[in-house]
């Protein structure tokens, strides 16, 4: 059984505080497409990402994807992997990169995660370690 999902979104930067947000920088404009479905126990997310970042008067398009995939473990555990890529415009290079996380579904609205990201290029981030949750809204807000 597969059951597909996608759809697309663009966001526009109104503030930049100067420091970039993560290793790829942090786009004025960007536009991504997401794609997810279920297949045989896995789930797996495909996103596309276009950006567009500026250092002073220059700006530069930058293309990013990832594709990530998880499988329920035992109990309310959870495993999921990532790779991801994305351009360096400024560079002229590329970061490119995996992570690993662990998730607990303590509830149906709430999961908490422990993860690891590790740069497989010099100019990815070399490994970083986060802990996160997520809470989803058990109704729709419209």
């Amino acid at each position: 059984m597969c059951d597909t999902h996608g759809r697309g979104e663009f966001f526009h930067r109104v503030y930049d505080g100067g420091a970039p947000e993560v290793d790829f920088g942090s786009p004025t404009n960007s536009f991504l497409v997401l794609a997810s479905a279920d297949v045989k126990g896995f789930h797996y997310d495909a996103n596309a990402l276009f950006n567009e970042l500026s250092e002073g008067p220059v700006r530069r398009a930058q293309f990013g994807q990832t594709l990530s995939v998880s499988h329920h473990l035992v109990g309310k555990a959870s495993l999921s992997g990532e790779i991801w890529h994305f351009t360096q415009p400024f560079l002229r290079a590329h970061a490119v990169g995996s992570l690993w996380a662990v998730g607990f579904n303590a509830r149906k609205t709430l999961v908490f995660d422990a993860c690891f990201d590790q740069g497989l290029k010099s100019t990815s981030t070399r490994g970083e370690a986060f802990v996160g949750f997520m809470y989803l809204l058990p109704h729709r807000l419209w």
